[in-house]
């Protein structure tokens, strides 16, 4: 007998290891985007615990209102940054809420530097 009252069963919390390796793949198909950069919170990572952060360049904030990703980039020379950056927003926006359901209400993008073709990484 249903009474139109919906029953709790429970919820899901995704992790924010989750959301940042969907972030860090959309971030990487996106054009423009040379690489991901390491943020300082990466270094003590690898410093303290001894191994690397598997997303580099990625922080994760959720709360009740929604996700915020930061996402730390080096861009390819030649490119227009306003344009790589927006396109990064919409492509992490739509993978993150596909992959987990939840509202993503900032996608802030840091352009940490410009690749150079005939540097060496």
């Amino acid at each position: 007998m249903n009474t139109g009252a919906e029953e709790k069963l429970g919820t899901i919390k995704i992790t924010d290891d989750v959301i940042a390796v969907c972030a860090m793949n959309a971030t990487r198909k996106t054009n423009g985007v040379a690489r991901l950069s390491s943020v300082f919170s990466d270094n003590i990572s690898k410093n303290i615990f001894g191994k690397e952060p598997l997303y580099k360049g990625i922080k994760v904030n959720q709360n009740e209102e929604g996700i915020s990703i930061d996402i730390y980039i080096i861009a390819e020379y030649g490119v227009k940054i306003p344009e790589v950056a927006w396109d990064i927003q919409e492509n992490v926006k739509r993978e993150v809420e596909n992959m987990t359901d939840a509202a993503v209400k900032a996608v802030n993008i840091h352009v940490q530097g410009v690749h150079f073709a005939d540097e060496e990484d």
